[in-house]
């Protein structure tokens, strides 16, 4: 997901999609432990994704108060 798209959504919405991300990583670890994982660029993509809707999540709290 791109930052523009992240950042037009709203907070609860990210926080939906983080909860996605977290099992979507969590499938792809368990398909890299059976080894049925092809493209391991998979895990650090998901990664980067639920890094980057956390950011966005805290720049907002921060700039509330």
């Amino acid at each position: 997901m791109k930052v523009d798209q992240v950042r037009a959504l709203g907070d609860e919405e990210i926080r939906k999609k983080v909860e996605e991300a977290h099992e979507e990583l969590f499938k792809l670890r368990f398909r890299l432990a059976t080894r049925q994982l092809t493209n391991h660029r998979e895990l650090s993509r998901v990664k980067r994704d639920i890094a980057r809707m956390r950011t966005i999540l805290r720049e907002r709290e921060l700039g509330a108060r």
